[in-house]
């Protein structure tokens, strides 16, 4: 896949080099994990810390579905 670059709110997350959208979804899903963020009643839900509000527009909550979508928007 061509690799895509993440713009500067994306970036405080997964890091500067351009990557491919999946290794893009790949290293979201890590920093979740890393910092606790799933909803421990709702696990397709992820819930926003302040970097992360900023990737998904003010969103607090966001189901892993919309996430995937919101994160594309922050690609070049």
């Amino acid at each position: 896949m061509k690799p895509v670059k993440p713009d500067e709110k994306l970036s405080a997350i997964i890091g500067t080099e351009p990557l491919p959208r999946t290794e893009v979804t790949r290293k979201v899903w890590e920093y979740v994990r890393a910092h606790n963020l799933q909803d421990p009643q709702n696990k397709a839900y992820i819930q926003a810390d302040t970097p992360l509000r900023e990737v998904f527009g003010g969103k607090e909550r966001v189901s892993m579905f919309e996430m995937t979508r919101l994160v594309f928007e922050h690609l070049n």
